[in-house]
């Protein structure tokens, strides 16, 4: 289907009819990439479309292709863009990119002076994130909200959460800070330069992660070097 026929839009109470698909679709998602995430319920995502803070996507003939929802931690201090999901019908189309843009210009309309961060799992969104302007960061510079972390207990790699301390995870960070960040065309370049060694990183933790890492190579200079370094490893 052709990326013309969605509409991506600002969510409302016309939407809670989509929620329950919705809910669903986040569950089967994570249960097939085999990563975990943060389950929601049908009656929280409502919540966010009543209050205008999530985007929905649907075909030309009203059918449910996609959705993503705003979370406001550490008092407005920061934003996070959550639970993106396209249907499976329309996936590798693009249409993840669009409904992130959208959630991306809302987040900034709404909360202008809030960084805005994200945690993934997967290239595909690392990438999209990129292009907006996001860069990687340490665990540490995201929020240090309990609530936010709390909200992780459901996901099925809260263990190896607990156990690094909070330090690392399964999931990258990514954060775009309104007050001091590159420009989307650098943060593109820096991703399209070192996705190779990204996508190893991915590889690494979803197969290694439960092994103790006690030793780091300093003087590495190859980019998973560099990134374990970053992530503290």
């Amino acid at each position: 289907m052709e990326l013309q026929s969605f509409n991506i839009y600002i969510a409302s109470e016309s939407d809670f009819k989509f929620a329950d698909t919705i809910c669903k679709e986040m569950e089967e998602s994570a249960k097939a990439r085999g990563t975990g995430i943060a389950k929601r319920s049908p009656e929280y995502v409502m919540k966010k479309m009543s209050e205008g803070k999530a985007v929905v996507a649907t075909t030309a003939e009203g059918a449910w292709a996609g959705f993503c929802y705003i979370e406001t931690w550490s008092h407005g201090e920061y934003v996070a863009n959550s639970g993106l999901i396209v249907h499976p019908s329309f996936r590798k189309g693009g249409l993840a990119k669009l409904i992130k843009k959208k959630i991306f210009e809302l987040s900034r309309k709404t909360y202008p002076d809030s960084k805005i961060f994200g945690l993934t799992t997967g290239l595909a969104v690392m990438k999209i994130n990129s292009e907006l302007g996001y860069e990687p960061v340490t665990y540490s510079e995201l929020t240090q909200d309990e609530d936010f972390w709390a909200g992780c207990k459901s996901c099925v790699n809260f263990e190896i959460l607990v156990s690094k301390e909070r330090k690392n995870c399964m999931c990258t960070a990514m954060l775009y800070d309104p007050k001091d960040h590159y420009s989307p065309e650098e943060t593109t370049q820096y991703f399209e330069e070192n996705k190779k060694g990204f996508e190893r990183l991915f590889s690494f933790k979803q197969f290694n992660f439960l092994k103790a890492f006690t030793k780091k190579d300093n003087s590495s200079k190859s980019i998973i070097g560099t990134m374990l370094s970053l992530l503290n490893f």
